[in-house]
């Protein structure tokens, strides 16, 4: 122990004890301003430490919620802790406690002073003459002197214990912050060893975006060359099949219209075509103002006469627009997307616009379209992704091999991924009908219809002739063009399909008919493998058969081929390939030829169409489809009957039942009532049976009578 005054000198009370303890004192006021700065600082260093880890929790927050990878590190907050145990340990008690009792001491040490000064000054004026006196000062002198040196003993004992714990304590306190620093250090250093193998991979991920990187720079300097060495004079302004929305935006660009006001003037618009409807806005953040809210209501048609160059007209019943396109092969593109989403919003048949009935061709009726429609009420049935896509092939696009497509032709039965899909729609829907496989409401017959076909029975017909060829299919990183390219020489101009041999055609170039003569011989008379179609057929004869075989793939590759949708068997009545279907009672083949531009009214030679033989023979599920596909009911054939008539003469009450609500439904539209939606349900059970249980559909011998 270090002892900073002698209890010697503390007894003598000499002025150079006086003038140590002055020292002292100035020393220990010092200490405590210091230790009361050093207290504050380190206060402020842990409010410090604080927000730094409530900076540092928030930034490790911000990473987490970019990375979703990091883990919390406690380690900051263990310094901390340490820190302040130290300082409330050593420091504080210090300052609050050893330095209270020094100044306890120092208060009793000054009293018991000027005690003892006050009785030696009494001691000192006493008068010899009065002993008495003398002798009590005397007294009181000593016990102030005995008071005096024991609060001088003590407060020289808390000096010397001051000074010899400001050296221990403040020691201590610097060694544990040391300690809490070193073992902080050595965390962070064991945590720096165990992110060695994470910070390599970061490296390693670090090096391969830098390549990736490097290579796409390529690329886009390589198109940005190639963009630049084309014809940049002719803006296109046009973008087609983009499918950004639920309804794939057809087309889309600048345009000028014509004000409605008095001065007519002409404004620059972007317009576009998307959900069926014609639209445009003036900038990006503007709500789109709808030009014609149902494409089915309006005609569209050029305006040569007029003034300004390149100018068409949008009609509609309420209204029509003046437009304006930049040059003729623009003006040109615009009427083809238009008459194209017309034709296409008649053939997938979406539902009207509340209130709207547009005009229908006279084959249709008005109940027979809204039969057609997809009622919002159906719901999307989710598993007809999975369904589709689980058959082999079809999980990867039919045209370029995109991984996991969304998108459908229904006509075709193929998979079609994003962009090809708007390529598929651009072609027009006598090539192909483009469906969402997860947005629009499937019919239970389309998706039998779509897991009959698949990618791989097309391509082996549509791609026969690929690898003798020796074309490269194009790959899902391939540019629009290139795919486009592609698939209007492999679906429009059939480049790779099989030549047909000559022997199939007749003399002249008419239409053999399937069944030979009667005394002629026919190789397709011969016996053969069943299913194996004839030879030497015509591709509308092979279509003719295979409908009746119910065999999609041979038909698939009839149409491939050319045959005619709608040909006619001169040596059976007439009859067309759908009529054979009917025969067949095959529902998915009535449906891939109505699909593929199939004739729902065309008449044998007896007046019959599709309709009356399906009643006749009492398929209620190809009587169903007929009706939703718009047949025409009031047909009679050569013995002046309907198929209502035939309905109740056979005593079928199904079929009887759905004639029955199509002319109960399409005399309420006719008076410009809405109704209810319950043969829409009806309709719908009946499509389900025939797709899923069509031994439920059995006729009944009941007694009718006609309306």
């Amino acid at each position: 122990m270090t002892v900073k005054l002698d209890f010697e000198e503390c007894l003598k009370d000499s002025p150079r004890f006086r003038a140590a303890i002055e020292g002292v004192e100035c020393d220990v006021s010092e200490l405590e301003t210091r230790l009361e700065k050093l207290l504050k600082l380190c206060a402020t260093m842990l409010e410090v430490g604080r927000q730094y880890c409530t900076a540092s929790k928030a930034f490790v927050g911000g990473v987490r919620d970019l990375s979703q990878h990091t883990q919390g590190d406690p380690m900051m907050n263990e310094l901390l802790e340490t820190t302040q145990l130290s300082s409330r340990q050593h420091i504080q008690t210090l300052v609050k406690e050893d330095m209270k009792r020094f100044k306890e001491a120092r208060k009793e040490f000054e009293r018991g002073s000027e005690g003892l000064a006050s009785a030696l000054h009494h001691n000192a004026e006493v008068p010899r003459r009065k002993q008495h006196e003398a002798e009590e000062a005397a007294q009181a002198l000593q016990t102030a002197r005995a008071r005096a040196r024991a609060r001088a003993l003590d407060y020289v004992l808390q000096i010397n214990v001051i000074e010899s714990k400001k050296k221990s304590e403040i020691l201590q306190f610097m060694l544990m912050l040391m300690d809490a620093q070193a073992s902080c250090l050595e965390h962070g250093h064991r945590l720096t060893q165990q992110l060695e193998r994470y910070r390599r991979e970061l490296g390693e991920q670090l090096h391969q975006l830098v390549l990736e990187s490097a290579r796409e720079k390529r690329d886009m300097e390589q198109r940005h060359a190639m963009i630049k060495q084309k014809d940049l004079s002719q803006d296109e302004g046009v973008l087609e099949g983009r499918g950004e929305a639920p309804d794939a935006v057809v087309m889309e660009g600048y345009l000028y219209k014509r004000a409605s006001n008095a001065f007519k003037t002409w404004s620059r618009r972007w317009f576009s075509i998307q959900s069926n409807q014609l639209v445009y806005q003036k900038r990006a953040k503007d709500a789109l103002t709808v030009v014609v809210d149902d494409l089915r209501l309006c005609t569209v048609k050029p305006c040569p006469d007029h003034e300004r160059r390149f100018c068409f007209e949008v009609v509609s019943p309420s209204k029509s627009c003046l437009l304006q396109a930049d040059s003729e092969r623009h003006q040109q593109a615009w009427l083809s997307a238009v008459q194209s989403s017309i034709a296409s919003a008649f053939s997938e048949g979406r539902t009207e616009a509340p209130g709207q009935h547009p005009e229908r061709p006279s084959s249709m009726s008005a109940a027979t379209m809204e039969v057609s429609g997809r009622s919002p009420r159906e719901a999307v049935d989710k598993r007809v992704l999975d369904q589709v896509q689980r058959l082999e092939g079809n999980a990867q696009c039919c045209d370029c091999r995109e991984p996991a497509p969304d998108w459908a032709s229904i006509n075709l039965g193929v998979t079609l991924c994003i962009e090809c899909s708007g390529i598929h729609r651009s072609l027009g829907v006598h090539f192909s009908k483009v469906r969402s496989l997860t947005l629009d409401s499937w019919e239970p017959e389309l998706v039998k219809l779509m897991c009959e076909l698949g990618n791989n029975t097309l391509n082996r017909i549509y791609e026969a002739r690929v690898e003798d060829m020796t074309v490269k299919k194009p790959q899902p990183s391939c540019s629009r063009a290139e795919k486009e390219s592609w698939i209007r020489a492999k679906y429009v101009e059939k480049k790779f399909i099989t030549k047909l041999p000559e022997v199939r055609l007749s003399r002249g170039g008419r239409r053999p008919p399937l069944k030979p003569k009667p005394g002629s011989i026919s190789r397709a008379t011969e016996p053969r493998e069943a299913g194996t179609p004839p030879e030497g057929l015509h591709p509308g004869a092979l279509l003719y058969w295979a409908a009746g075989q119910q065999n999609l793939p041979t038909m698939a590759d009839a149409l491939a081929h050319g045959a005619d949708v709608n040909w006619v068997n001169s040596a059976e009545e007439s009859r067309t390939p759908l009529l054979r279907a009917v025969a067949a009672n095959s529902l998915l083949a009535c449906e891939f030829l109505l699909q593929n531009g199939a004739s729902v009214n065309q008449a044998d030679s007896t007046g019959r169409g599709p309709l009356h033989h399906a009643t006749i023979l009492g398929h209620t599920g190809l009587a169903c489809l007929f009706l939703k596909r718009g047949a025409n009911q009031e047909a009679v054939d050569v013995e002046g009957k309907n198929p209502l008539s035939i309905a109740v003469d056979n005593a079928n009450a199904d079929i009887v039942t759905l004639l029955r609500l199509a002319k109960m439904r399409e005399a309420e539209v006719a008076q410009g009532q809405s109704g209810d939606e319950t043969y829409l349900d009806i309709f719908r059970d009946f499509s389900l049976m025939a797709s899923d249980n069509p031994e439920m559909l059995t006729r009944r011998d009941l007694k009718l009578t006609t309306l």
